[in-house]
């Protein structure tokens, strides 16, 4: 029998590749799921219903804070966990996460311990948009137990419905990168904790949401860069597009003569994003 208590919200974008072990480690822990997807041209939708998913269909890709924001409003239950496709979510792991809110009712967000392929746990060491706990070296040093911090990851994370949507959830304006990290802000300066619950484990591919295609790395860091000068500016911060064009240009005039794709899809994306930052144009 499902949960009642909490529902997943999975936000795919050609993510048939890496659904099936998601929704299967949420089925195994009987965590109802929301799939919102992004207009996939692979069969996401279809292969979520297959698996028994609950599935909202958008006409165009709405980017991840947007459709993130049309599962929750979905949801009806008092927690929501955001997951993303490539995570696969360890049997137990949400239960010690509601156990964490039941234990902390003043804190509203709840990481859990995000483990990558090669073993490694991964543990934000610094946030641009963090108050407090700055660390500019960006060290690594993760907590011994449960913790308080003013940032985690949007890998995955459960969170109290009423207080995402009381806080107008993912900012829409940015389509991808940086939501994570302007909703744990906005947390914050609410005045609820954060909460690192490293009994909960999750697994999580990493770039693994959408598949790769041409053009799709570009995309990415077009979005990034442009993610980044808008939050610095939504937050009173240096703004960053000017140097972020500067570098990302010389790098793309030097990467094309190594005629490798990639590369100059990443410094092309970066500098065509924060060109667009400093036009002032719009991320959708």
């Amino acid at each position: 029998m499902s949960r009642q208590d909490v529902t997943a919200i999975v936000v795919t974008f050609d993510s048939a590749h890496a659904l099936p072990e998601c929704l299967g480690a949420l089925q195994t822990d009987d965590v109802p799921v929301i799939v919102v997807d992004n207009a996939s041209a692979d069969g996401t939708a279809a292969m979520a219903e297959g698996q028994g998913a609950r599935v909202i269909r958008n006409a165009r890709n709405e980017g991840y804070g947007r459709a993130n924001n049309i599962g929750v409003r979905a949801a009806d239950s008092e927690f929501v966990l955001i997951v993303n496709p490539d995570c696969i979510v360890d049997v137990g792991a949400v239960a010690a996460l509601i156990d964490a809110a039941r234990r902390y009712p003043d804190a509203a967000f709840f990481a859990p311990q995000i483990v990558e392929p090669s073993g490694r746990v991964f543990y934000q060491p610094r946030s641009l948009l963090a108050a407090s706990l700055t660390n500019p070296g960006g060290k690594l040093v993760l907590p011994e137990g449960e913790a308080c911090a003013p940032f985690f990851s949007g890998a995955c994370f459960l969170i109290r419905r009423e207080t995402f949507l009381r806080l107008g959830g993912f900012d829409e304006n940015i389509f991808l990168f940086y939501e994570d990290d302007d909703l744990c802000r906005r947390v914050a300066d609410s005045g609820s904790a954060l909460i690192y619950v490293p009994q909960a484990v999750v697994r999580h591919g990493r770039g693994r949401s959408s598949g790769d295609k041409p053009g799709r790395v570009f995309t990415s860091r077009w979005h990034q860069a442009w993610s980044r000068a808008y939050v610095s500016r939504k937050y009173g911060l240096p703004n960053p597009a000017p140097g972020m064009f500067g570098i990302n240009a010389l790098k793309t005039l030097a990467a094309s003569l190594t005629f490798r794709r990639k590369l100059v899809e990443r410094y092309g994306g970066s500098a065509a994003g924060a060109w667009a930052a400093m036009r002032g144009r719009k991320a959708f």
